[in-house]
């Protein structure tokens, strides 16, 4: 869908705001009815709070804005697949529907590891679209680990850091 590509497209603005501050540049918006109503991007490192996920102050964001913790009729726009934490935060919130561009295979559940957004045992599932942008999402990603592993003088591979 069109929109899905200009609605990642401002994910990815709110990535790179993350990467400025030396973050790990992951970002997410959330919409309704064609709206952008939240955005978000890491700040997981300035705030020394497990909890500051994009998607999770995203969530935040929206609730506070639409005065009510059900974002339902919302879709959630992310640069990388949620970890099981946003994922629930996702569950909770009942949003409808999520686009990820970049899977995470080390920590993601919305198919890498687990599919916790589509499990039948929880009261609510979401429709989710992968992989839109997911190339120029999964490079800004491998650029600031490779940076940030040439900066700390380690000579690690992609596939041992984590990217979350």
């Amino acid at each position: 869908m069109v929109d899905d590509f200009v609605f990642m497209r401002l994910a990815i603005e709110e990535a790179k705001k993350a990467e400025a501050i030396r973050e790990v540049p992951i970002g997410a918006v959330i919409v309704k009815d064609g709206v952008v109503i939240a955005s978000a991007y890491n700040l997981r490192e300035s705030d020394q709070r497990a909890v500051a996920h994009a998607e999770l102050l995203a969530i935040d964001e929206a609730c506070q804005k639409l005065a009510t913790w059900r974002l339902s009729d919302c879709t959630l726009y992310v640069t990388l697949e949620p970890c099981p934490m946003c994922a629930g935060a996702i569950i909770q919130s009942r949003i409808d529907r999520v686009v990820f561009g970049a899977s995470d295979p080390k920590a993601g559940c919305v198919g890498s590891i687990y599919n916790l957004l589509t499990e039948p045992k929880f009261n609510h599932q979401c429709e989710v679209e992968k992989g839109i942008m997911a190339e120029e999402c999964g490079e800004m990603l491998t650029t600031f680990f490779r940076e940030l592993r040439k900066k700390k003088g380690k000579n690690l591979s992609d596939s041992e850091v984590s990217e979350t």
